[in-house]
């Protein structure tokens, strides 16, 4: 084992950790440089190298957002759609539900298609679903489309032909035309061959869409890196929690939109308790997603920019991507989410960002725009002395608030905090409540720059007793990218397949293939499972795969009352086939805390206005060189400001007993805020532990 690195690049922090060979890690979080991401990951790399030998690293994993911000910004290539002759329209007509304000809208406009009408092409051809030729395929068509894209300069292009999925032979010659005079051309039948020509259509656009983007992209990072010296091959974490060669991931780009959420799961399940929610927030968005016996739940299908959905899993809203997710629900709210009043003076926070740039303004960077952060800072929950923030500089933003709204300081900033934590509750809510779990028997992972300040309040709304803090909490997703085990997806729709088992197989041998291995080989896991529904039906349930009719029923049936909440039976059948290929990374041990080597890059130094906070007083133990003292925090149940202790992870472990609160434990790259009712311990793999009182008491 060598030395790896994660890189988290997320809306306001580039995170970035080094995993040493026994297990020390060390760590940087440099803001995100937008107009060049790879600038932000290069400072963080060349922070946590140091002195190290760059040629000692021999792995390096990556979250990025480049494709989903492709896709929210429309910034992607333009793409040429080639379907089936009279299915031309099936894109711009799309689909679209109406919802929060626009339903009342009497003006409303639908949002563009993916891909402009005019770029539609069609070929005469024709295959049945059950893969028959119904009408041969005309190649005259089809190169009549090829020179028409390459007239208008158009150089990528997306074929989804009708039932590919159970005959690929048409699209694959229409693809070996077209690739003649266009660049690049992405095919259903090697993306994602399902049933549903729409979203198998939109899956494939997609990919053409910031495919170009993401190859180049990812040519760009490996080039500057062996600027650095650093050679190690480049892996990139997908939606599903896999972890994909860059060159993979460049040809299914599709697959990383939702890369940088996967990694802080992966984190939260790997603390040791079976059943959690992963609470992530960070600067600009917070993530929710539920974990049970130690595995994520999965989506097969999410939709990428639509509204009132929490992330995109709301049908109709968005353009829709059929690909393996953790199911996580997402809201615009984190440490940069921007506080204002609207038309009626109501106080509202976010979803708009400060972002890095200018960012919070405590930052000194130039902003002025009130923030969580900034509110936080007020509150007296979050220091100064870690980061160099500006408290005269937040003070005068939330003064900006204060003034309108009639009311203190103060009391602005807890408004600040109080409605930002509703809206991450929101997610917590649709992750379990909506859909028929009962939190209160989940234990609330909380990570990411702002996670800990709100987490045992977001925790009390729903009754849940217990709050992890994990080592590493604020670059928790960039831990978990290591974390991550080299994978490989493989699907098929296949109505009335008359060997599933061997469908299967064939299907497992093709995953291998991605990853360099074959099933067989020790140490890779296969994982098989099936699409199953009532015949008549239209649509499925994925459960896991058996030889046995009567055990796969059994599931199905299982499933389909967990789903629905009713008992059904009646006769199946198998629509689609579903394998994972898992190959996993040599595992480190973890560090003890004692060992940790942190290095931590904040906000510039150079921020105007920068002072210490006076409400702070602390002492510096010479020995351990930890910091203990007491902070003013605002605490509405104790009617205002009022000192507290201020703890660091290594004075908490001194301790005799657990830490009552309030009180604050800081960290070098976040602060935990413990409220009044709840406890602070220690855990194990330096975790801290929140109780509140009355489930420690039960």
């Amino acid at each position: 084992m060598g030395y790896a690195i994660g890189v988290d690049v997320g809306g306001t922090f580039t995170d970035v950790v080094l995993r040493h060979p026994s297990g020390a890690v060390t760590v940087a979080k440099c803001l995100s440089t937008h107009d060049d991401p790879i600038a932000g990951i290069v400072a963080g790399v060349t922070r946590v190298l140091g002195g190290l030998d760059p040629a000692l690293v021999t792995r390096v994993v990556h979250a990025t957002t480049l494709a989903t911000n492709a896709v929210l910004e429309r910034r992607g290539v333009r793409v040429a759609f080639v379907t089936t002759r009279g299915f031309r329209s099936i894109v711009p007509l799309g689909r679209h539900a109406r919802v929060e304000e626009e339903r009342y809208d009497l003006r409303f406009t639908p949002p563009p298609p993916p891909v402009d009408p005019a770029d539609c092409f069609e070929v005469v051809e024709r295959v049945s679903a059950r893969g028959e030729v119904l009408t041969p395929l005309d190649l005259p068509s089809v190169r009549r489309a090829a020179r028409e894209i390459a007239r208008r300069g158009i150089t990528s292009a997306a074929v989804c032909l009708l039932h590919s999925y159970a005959n690929p032979a048409h699209e694959r010659r229409v693809a070996a035309v077209l690739r003649a005079s266009v660049p690049d051309v992405v095919v259903s039948s090697e993306v994602w061959p399902e049933i549903r020509e729409y979203e198998r259509a939109t899956t494939t656009i997609m990919s053409a869409y910031v495919g170009p983007l993401m190859a180049a992209y990812l040519s760009r990072l490996r080039d500057r890196l062996a600027e650095l010296g650093v050679r190690a091959p480049v892996h990139v974490m997908e939606s599903g929690g896999g972890v994909v060669s860059a060159e993979l991931a460049a040809r299914r780009a599709v697959a990383t939109i939702e890369s940088g959420p996967a990694a802080g799961v992966l984190a939260a399940a790997g603390i040791g308790l079976p059943d959690v929610i992963s609470f992530d927030m960070g600067g600009t968005t917070a993530k929710a997603c539920v974990v049970r016996g130690g595995r994520p739940e999965i989506t097969h299908e999410f939709h990428v920019g639509g509204k009132g959905s929490f992330g995109g899993r709301r049908a109709g809203t968005g353009v829709p991507i059929r690909t393996p997710a953790i199911d996580l629900a997402e809201v615009g709210a984190g440490g940069g989410s921007i506080a204002w009043l609207d038309a009626a003076g109501t106080l509202r926070v976010g979803p708009r960002s400060a972002g890095s740039s200018p960012g919070p303004a405590c930052y000194g960077l130039g902003g002025a725009e009130p923030t969580v952060t900034d509110a936080n800072l007020v509150l007296g929950y979050l220091g100064s002395a870690s980061l160099p923030l500006s408290p005269p500089l937040a003070e005068k933003a939330l003064d900006r608030l204060a003034g309108p709204l009639g009311v203190p300081r103060a009391e602005a900033a807890l408004a600040v905090h109080t409605i930002v934590s509703a809206a991450m509750a929101s997610a917590v809510h649709v992750v379990t409540v909506q859909r028929g779990i009962d939190p209160r028997g989940f234990a609330l992972v909380a990570f990411g720059g702002a996670g800990p300040m709100h987490a045992a309040r977001v925790a009390g709304r729903f009754g849940i007793g217990r709050v992890v803090i994990p080592a590493y909490c604020g670059v928790a997703s960039a831990a978990g990218l290591l974390t991550g085990a080299l994978s490989a997806d493989r699907v098929l729709s296949r109505l009335g397949a008359a060997d599933p088992a061997g469908l299967l197989d064939t299907l497992a041998r093709e995953a291998a293939g991605d990853l360099g291995v074959s099933p067989d080989d020790a140490g890779v896991r296969v994982e098989r499972s099936v699409d199953v529904r009532f015949r008549g039906q239209a649509h499925e349930l994925t459960v896991p795969w058996s030889a046995s009719s009567d055990v796969l029923r059994g599931r199905f049936f299982a499933r389909y009352a967990q789903a629905y909440g009713i008992e059904q039976r009646g006769e199946v059948e198998l629509v689609g086939y579903r394998v994972r290929v898992t190959l996993p990374p040599p595992a480190s041990p973890p560090e003890p805390p004692a060992a940790r080597q942190p290095d931590t890059v904040g906000p510039d130094p150079r921020a105007a206005g920068t002072r210490a906070d006076p409400r702070t007083d602390t002492r510096t133990d010479t020995r351990t060189g930890t910091r203990t003292g007491t902070r003013a925090a605002y605490f509405p149940e104790l009617g205002g400001y009022t000192d507290v202790p201020l703890h660091t992870r290594a004075t908490l472990e001194a301790l005799p007993g657990v830490l009552p609160g309030p009180a604050v434990v800081e960290d070098p790259e976040s602060t935990i805020v413990v409220p009044p009712g709840w406890t602070a311990a220690p855990g194990p793999a330096g975790a801290v532990h929140l109780l509140r009182e009355e489930a420690a008491g039960a």
